[in-house]
């Protein structure tokens, strides 16, 4: 059946993302217990900088939230060229954080955020102000793209994110068994 006006690439990339969230949100709403990162914002960030997990940086570094190397960092580093330029303006390759697996990915950007002076202020906003978050991240500096809290909030509103903000820590019941 061929439904007038609808795109079939847009139908399947909004199934990749929907697959993606459904792989990854559990893991988000744990980090946001942890730290205090809401869980959409999370995800939202996950599918626009790893491409819904198809971007290179994704795929070949497990870094599903384009996170640079920074001078501190101390682990695996996966290069490639992203917005930072040479002495004489040529774009070349960029430090980027590598991890073992897609979890780690998740754990460092929650301590990313919560650990980094530049995001602090963000946790005095509350789990459930996902545009206060967006709007934040952008101000801070997390992304040079114009539109990059747009881009998030877009997200987080198209596929219903800011309901993972309310789930509760499903570690929770690990707990109680004790």
């Amino acid at each position: 059946m061929i439904l007038i006006g609808i795109n079939p690439k847009d139908n399947a990339a909004e199934a990749e993302a929907i697959s993606y969230i459904e792989n990854y949100k559990q893991l988000a709403i744990v980090e946001m217990h942890r730290t205090g990162v809401p869980a959409s914002i999370t995800m939202a960030q996950a599918l626009h900088e790893s491409n819904i997990g198809k971007s290179n940086l994704a795929t070949r570094a497990n870094n599903h939230f384009g996170i640079k190397c920074k001078r501190y960092w101390r682990g695996s580093t996966y290069y490639h060229k992203d917005d930072d330029l040479d002495d004489q303006g040529n774009l070349i390759k960029s430090c980027f954080r590598s991890y073992e697996n897609a979890i780690d990915s998740y754990v460092d950007h929650s301590n990313f955020l919560k650990f980094s002076h530049n995001y602090s202020e963000l946790f005095e906003l509350s789990r459930t102000d996902y545009v206060g978050w967006a709007i934040g991240l952008k101000s801070a500096g997390y992304a040079t793209d114009a539109q990059y809290a747009a881009k998030l909030i877009r997200n987080i509103e198209k596929f219903q994110l800011m309901e993972l903000d309310q789930a509760p820590n499903p570690l929770r019941k690990v707990k109680n068994l004790n």
